[in-house]
């Protein structure tokens, strides 16, 4: 017998399409307005091939009726037999076509028939939110269809209760062997508009007209407004009028009016409330920045918002910002640059720490650190020469002091420099510096030049070798020493790498990113107050300029003293002679 009826089902099938066209064409597209519908099909094994077909013709040519769209008619559809399937939700499509072809593609499960699931199914998932239901609020009408062709093998009468109670619109269609008291538990009130029994293939296209009747009342709304100023929405034998987001109805049930919200308060703005369609908004006032709680402001910082080109430091004043320069030196014609260390020449190393706890961003910044600190030497052979030494886990000489003549190459040198990573070896990174970066076969000027040597560590964190020994050595062999912390930098560390009196040669910083504050403190320290000024020619001991004036210097030393002692020795003789007693007393 099931052979044969397979054998039928070509033909079965070339007999249902006329109905899929007729109940397409019976008569215009249901557009009374927008409508969540989930169909509920019974997939189990008792409904025949053919009449599983028959639904899902039945399907089809209800979907051509409606008039489906995101804003209109929202369609779903469940099968169900020992289990629950989603074919697609109501979310998923907004063209006729892309039902169809899912519908089309459907595949019976042929098991059960737990139709209690199903509905609770469809009441928690395929009419939430979720699932491309509109929210209650919407006022959205949600209506089930159930087709199913037996008795329930669960329970259905409560469940079905529960989904009408939350606002679903259920509609039972029996198929040959349903069971009407099965139909009449789950179907909404009155339940002669609610539940249909087909018996014959005829029948279906009468339910499908009815059903089409059903959800297609008289839309008042398409006869007119009916005075709604915005929106007017028809209801099963009836219209209201809605307004649009951010109005309310009047009294007259009609007109709209823009919601106020701030007239309820100023809802903790700490400037100005403004209200939107959206709600209340908090406004800051010009020169201000509306914080990430939405409510406070804070004055408009320019400076970190515009490059501003300043030297050393940029301040914010509202609408616009000016450059200061750190005490002692004078900001220059162009607004911007400050007066350079000029009053002396230095020997600079910088040791920077290239560890992996920089982290290659961190040492982005603290090479555009060490530039700044170049932007306010007077780099020159005779005046400022700068070397670089970079340390982790070993030291690498980046460039040495007597390599680059000019602040540009320099500058061009440091950003060339790769970052090293692995571990902090400080103490190792000290005894480079003292034993090779300050030789005169790296560049550094002889001693009795009298050129002051200064070297400058920076780190983030512990050293992880002992720094003490070659610290004091360092400062034995008169470097001045400055020490730049960050972060994680130990106190006790930097003090001890640090000249007397630590409050001026130590430096801290909490963050890379903030750290150009401690640019005020270098500037002023760095470049020396005394000793070989910019008006002082630098010559070497070696020339015969310098041999002359050094012996004309040295003559007239040696002469002043032989003058003084010659004296002395007479003073001493004369007060011998007084003193002896043997001495004749002479008379006046």
């Amino acid at each position: 017998m099931r052979g044969l009826l397979y054998s039928l089902l070509p033909l079965l099938l070339l007999f249902l399409q006329p109905w899929e066209t007729q109940l397409q064409l019976a008569g215009p597209r249901c557009s009374t307005g927008p409508l969540d519908l989930v169909f509920v099909i019974d997939s189990s094994r008792s409904v025949r091939p053919f009449e599983f077909e028959t639904m899902r013709q039945f399907l089809v040519g209800l979907l051509r009726s409606l008039d489906v769209g995101p804003n209109a008619t929202r369609v779903g559809v469940i099968q169900y037999s020992s289990q629950v399937q989603s074919v697609f939700p109501l979310r998923a499509f907004s063209r006729r076509e892309d039902m169809e072809r899912a519908i089309r593609a459907l595949v019976p499960l042929a098991q059960g028939t737990m139709t209690g699931l199903a509905i609770q199914y469809a009441m928690n998932v395929a009419f939430s939110v979720a699932e491309g239901a509109r929210p209650p609020e919407a006022r959205v009408p949600r209506v089930a269809v159930i087709v199913t062709d037996g008795r329930p093998q669960d329970r259905v009468a409560e469940v079905a209760a529960q989904a009408r109670a939350r606002g679903i619109e259920i509609y039972a269609v029996g198929v040959q062997r349903a069971d009407v008291g099965s139909l009449r538990a789950m179907a909404s009130p009155p339940l002669n508009e609610h539940v249909f029994l087909v018996e014959s293939f005829d029948l279906i296209q009468e339910f499908g007209r009815q059903f089409q009747g059903r959800l297609c009342p008289l839309d008042l709304c398409t006869e007119g407004d009916h005075g709604c100023e915005h929106h007017c929405i028809s209801i099963p034998g009836s219209y209201f009028c809605r307004c649009q987001a951010g109005f309310v109805l009047q009294q007259d049930q009609r007109s709209c009016r823009a919601i106020d919200h701030c007239s309820f308060g100023n809802h903790s703005c700490q400037h100005d409330c403004v209200s939107t369609f959206g709600g209340p908004q908090c406004r800051c006032r010009e020169g201000y920045d509306l914080l990430p709680d939405r409510r406070s402001c804070q004055a408009r910082d320019l400076c970190n918002g515009v490059d501003h080109g300043c030297e050393f430091q940029c301040v914010s004043e509202g609408f616009s910002y000016h450059c200061v320069c750190p005490e002692g030196q004078q900001l220059q014609a162009d607004g911007k640059s400050c007066s350079r260390c000029r009053e002396g020449h230095v020997d600079l190393v910088l040791l920077v720490d290239g560890s992996k706890s920089v982290r290659p961003q961190n040492f982005e910044l603290v090479k555009r650190f060490v530039n700044q600190i170049v932007d306010f030497l007077d780099v020159s052979p005779e005046g400022t020469r700068v070397g670089l030494v970079q340390f982790s886990s070993r030291v690498r000489t980046e460039f040495p002091l007597g390599r680059y003549g000019t602040a540009a190459e320099v500058k061009q040198a440091v950003l060339a420099v790769e970052y090293m990573e692995r571990g902090t070896m400080t103490g190792l990174a000290l005894r480079h510096m003292v034993e090779h970066s300050f030789s005169e076969a790296q560049g550094a000027r002889p001693r009795e030049l009298n050129v002051p040597r200064v070297g400058l560590v920076f780190t983030d964190g512990r050293s992880q070798d002992n720094i003490s020994v070659w610290a004091a050595r360092a400062k034995e062999e008169g470097i001045v020493m400055y020490a730049v912390g960050v972060g994680k930098a130990v106190e006790e560390e930097l003090r001890e790498i640090a000249s007397e009196p630590a409050e001026l040669h130590v430096s801290y910083s909490p963050d890379f990113s903030t750290m150009t504050h401690l640019l005020e403190n270098l500037k002023g320290r760095i470049c020396p107050e005394e000793g070989i000024g910019a008006g002082t020619e630098l010559r070497s001991p070696c020339e015969c300029e310098s041999l002359v004036e050094f012996q004309g210097r040295t003559l007239g030393t040696l002469e002043s003293l032989s003058q003084k002692h010659i004296l002395w020795v007479r003073g001493r003789g004369l007060e011998g002679r007084r003193k002896d007693p043997r001495e004749p007393r002479r008379l006046p």
